[in-house]
């Protein structure tokens, strides 16, 4: 009825199991943790926000039954889900630092439907979502021994000197973390979810299937596979060859989510307004038309109508670039007034280049990116002197742009951009209302495929970054994690 894929060899080590809350699930932590660090570290602190513990390890294993608790309350099986969980020293600089990581512990396939389920045989599910589908626990009936459905690794040294210094974990439950501090709950609700199925089980960088390496070969799709539609190649993962696959995880913005819940739930999810930038205008040849753009986290948001002005570059640089890092020359001056001013990227941050040409009286701010790739970033910072909409665009359309800009006089390029949104596209959401799978070039492992894409908005917990504004809810009308559950059979 069943076969197994493992995704890690099993590790030994005594385990200490602490429950959450009863509810329509019963998702368990396993401390995987040796007396005196992680869960057991016995650092002594003071209750934060909702969080009852007093010592640093208690604190940390609250936070992880609180956010087992959340996904507990909108899941329905018979089947304990175990945690296996530990906070260990992972990757780290003074400037950035890995968080941490979880996903399935193994997965499940079966050969023949389980009474009362609409499960797809031959296709590979995570272990906890296979468990409800049978209604028991594969592992014990199988092996005779119950394993973990998902494994969580975080950081213990966050916040420490030489590991991400001075942005340690907010332990507290309130969804009330400090500017200068992560969000622990937050960030575990977006891991588990990885666990409970929010992820392919095929290689994004390969296009194998779960199960190529077995012998004989028996590669299978994940269950979430069924729903990526790459509307380039007008067809799902499941239906492809591995070097389709391979060319469909770094097709930015092509692949959407096709499932019956989640498009039913995307327009009360979702704002209306996809941010954009429209060319126009007699110089603009080849350069005219919409490319997409990443928005900034500083200044106005991009809004219908939208801001409608000439483009005109910032050169400050002996190789004809503009950083706009210093206060503007005279001829840059004159060129941007009243104009969208054109800035490449590097040297200083978003926000200085836009306060730099704000001052010279630019209207808008493109920054054009240094390296290859897409979909284009947001512009991050905070600044509340910027008053003007600015936008990031790739490397590739900035040489668009610059191309039609290189006819230009002082004053006038004859290049029109127009700073808006699509008021009749969802934001995340492709021309018919899918919501866009995150597939960036160059491919990032372990994000690629298996996340929202990053113009949803309003935010979604499952995007490749955390976001601040996020709520503790995993559903519509603030979430869309839920139906995609609903998708892949929970």
């Amino acid at each position: 009825m069943i076969a197994k894929w493992t995704t890690k060899a099993l590790a030994a080590g005594a385990a200490l199991a602490a429950s959450a809350a009863m509810a329509a699930a019963n998702i368990t932590i396993v401390n995987l943790n040796l007396p005196g660090i992680g869960f057991n570290d016995p650092t002594p602190v003071a209750p934060v926000g909702g969080n009852p513990g007093t010592t640093l390890g208690q604190q940390r294993l609250n936070a992880f039954q609180y956010a087992a608790s959340i996904w507990a309350a909108e899941l329905t099986s018979t089947t304990e889900i175990q945690v296996r969980a530990q906070f260990t020293a992972l990757s780290c600089t003074a400037t950035g630092a890995t968080l941490g990581s979880a996903g399935p512990w193994n997965a499940w396939r079966f050969t023949a439907v389980p009474e009362g389920s609409n499960a797809v045989i031959g296709t590979w599910y995570h272990a906890a979502l296979a468990n409800k589908i049978a209604g028991f626990d594969i592992d014990t009936l199988v092996y005779g021994e119950n394993e973990e459905e998902i494994n969580a690794n975080f950081n213990a040294n966050l916040g420490n000197t030489g590991c991400l210094e001075g942005s340690g974990w907010y332990y507290g439950i309130d969804n009330n973390a400090p500017a200068n501090r992560i969000n622990l709950v937050a960030v575990l609700l977006h891991e588990f979810a990885h666990g409970l199925g929010f992820s392919t089980l095929t290689s994004s960088a390969t296009g194998a299937q779960a199960g190529s390496t077995f012998t004989p070969p028996s590669p299978t799709p994940s269950r979430y596979d069924d729903f990526l539609y790459d509307s380039l190649q007008g067809r799902t993962w499941n239906a492809m060859t591995n070097a389709q696959r391979v060319a469909s995880a770094i097709t930015p913005r092509k692949v959407a989510w096709t499932g019956a819940n989640v498009l039913s739930a995307a327009s009360s999810v979702l704002s209306f307004g996809f941010p954009e930038l429209a060319v126009s205008g007699a110089q603009a040849g080849a350069s005219a038309g919409t490319y997409e753009v990443g928005g900034a986290s500083f200044g106005p948001a991009l809004a219908s109508p939208g801001l409608t002005a000439q483009i005109m570059p910032v050169v400050d640089q002996t190789n004809g670039t503009g950083l706009a890092c210093t206060v503007l020359s005279a001829a840059n001056r004159i060129a941007v007034r009243n104009s969208i001013a054109l800035v490449d990227r590097g040297t200083c941050s978003f926000s200085d280049k836009a306060r730099n040409v704000q001052a010279a009286g630019a209207i808008g701010m493109i920054v054009v990116d240094n390296a290859s790739g897409g979909p284009p970033p947001g512009l991050a910072g905070t600044d509340p002197l910027v008053t003007i909409p600015a936008v990031r665009i790739t490397l590739e359309d900035g040489a668009r742009l610059k191309a039609a800009l290189a006819t230009r006089s002082r004053t006038t390029s004859g290049v029109t951009g127009k700073l808006g949104v699509n008021a009749s596209r969802l934001a995340g959401a492709d021309n018919i209302g899918r919501p866009l799978i995150y597939t960036p070039n160059p491919r990032i492992a372990g994000s690629s495929v298996s996340h929202w894409d990053q113009s949803a908005f309003r935010n979604q917990l499952m995007e490749p970054n955390i976001n601040a504004d996020l709520t503790q809810s995993v559903k519509p009308p603030q979430d869309l994690t839920l139906p995609m559950f609903r998708d892949i059979g929970w």
